[in-house]
């Protein structure tokens, strides 16, 4: 019998998993899985050990149960590895990234376990730097050094962005770095704010980061700011809210790439890397694309066609990011005051906003 080992994270989404446990073991069990559990605890690496553990034992699959970081430690764990199990997801984060983008049921833990049933998987690509493997962005820049203060309720509605909605009280301590950055089709040596590497079309619920981005075609996604003034990120940002038409902006470099290596060039300037959200260093450091490296089960007749290479699925038709209500509501709220601060159209209705008039 093939056996699955479920790696939860018993304090994620209220205790939802633990909660749910039982009928979590029983699906795994209905698919034909001799299936067992393992909490987390707070030890460092606790779901890394466990999942290459499971994974030398011959365990045929792991459902990772918890947050974005839960997924990316038990991928850590068996990335490595030259035989690795496939994997399933179960969100119970905050943002939950990677499930949206699989099209894994966000709001039904149970529901979430039974896309296993449906026995549809997607090669997905992931990301390695140095010793560390990531599967949804790495980043780089005092833009995105920012983010790490933002507070954890925020992150759910703007994620990686969220400061913005705020307004634009930290922005002014944004400076620009001089970085050097080789890449498939070129390089960039300049000053930049950010870089941003995307593996999907999902980061901090936004669906138009890189709203081209493939799971499995072996490219990264990769965004360079080169502008550091505040009005100029604002506006990027509107018009990334906008149908994602940051893409096509001068104040930026958008294209793909199969590996970037990334350095600072300025000798009093240190620059941290982000790999999923959290601290992963600091530059130089090479970044390279794992071509469908990990076997995951998904709602893949869910997943827009253009996502996955060769598919042969039907256009999706279905919810998004801005299907959502709050979604909707808070990017046009922060539209309308970048309008308001910039004095320009940016959702074409041909009015520009006023803050005083609309009460």
């Amino acid at each position: 019998m093939k056996k699955a080992r479920v790696i939860y994270n018993p304090t994620s989404g209220k205790e939802l998993v633990k909660k749910n446990l039982a009928d979590i073991l029983s699906v795994l069990e209905e698919c034909g899985y001799e299936a067992s559990a393992f909490a987390t605890t707070p030890d460092e690496n606790s779901a890394k050990n466990e999942a290459r553990r499971v994974a030398e034992l011959g365990f045929d699959l792991i459902v990772a149960a918890g947050g974005d970081g839960t997924i990316n430690e038990v991928v850590n764990g068996i990335a490595p590895l030259e035989n690795r199990p496939s994997m399933a997801i179960i969100p119970a984060g905050t943002t939950n990234d990677y499930a949206r983008a699989l099209k894994i049921p966000r709001d039904n833990i149970v529901k979430a376990a039974e896309v296993i049933k449906k026995n549809q998987t997607v090669k997905m690509d992931i990301g390695k730097a140095k010793e560390n493997y990531f599967i949804n962005i790495a980043a780089g820049g005092h833009l995105t050094e920012l983010t790490y203060e933002v507070p954890s309720e925020l992150k759910s509605i703007f994620g990686y962005l969220a400061y913005l909605a705020k307004g634009a009280e930290m922005l002014p301590r944004v400076k620009p770095i001089k970085m050097r950055m080789e890449y498939d089709e070129g390089v960039y040596e300049g000053n930049a704010s950010m870089f941003f590497l995307g593996l999907t079309n999902s980061v901090g619920g936004f669906e138009k980061i890189a709203p081209d981005a493939k799971l499995d075609d072996g490219k990264f996604s990769l965004i360079i700011v080169k502008t550091a003034n505040v009005f100029e990120i604002l506006h990027l940002a509107a018009l990334m809210l906008n149908g994602g038409k940051h893409i096509e902006d001068h104040r930026l470099i958008y294209t793909k790439t199969s590996r970037l290596y990334a350095e600072t060039l300025d000798s009093n300037s240190n620059m941290m890397i982000n790999l999923d959200g959290e601290y992963g260093g600091e530059a130089p450091m090479e970044f390279i694309n794992l071509n469908q490296h990990i076997e995951m089960f998904a709602n893949a007749d869910a997943i827009p066609a253009n996502a996955i290479m060769g598919s042969v699925l039907e256009d999706y038709n279905g919810e998004s990011a801005e299907d959502d209500d709050e979604y909707l509501e808070t990017s046009k709220e922060f539209v309308r005051e970048v309008e308001r601060l910039t004095e320009e159209d940016i959702d074409g209705d041909g009015k520009i906003a006023d803050k005083d008039n609309e009460k």
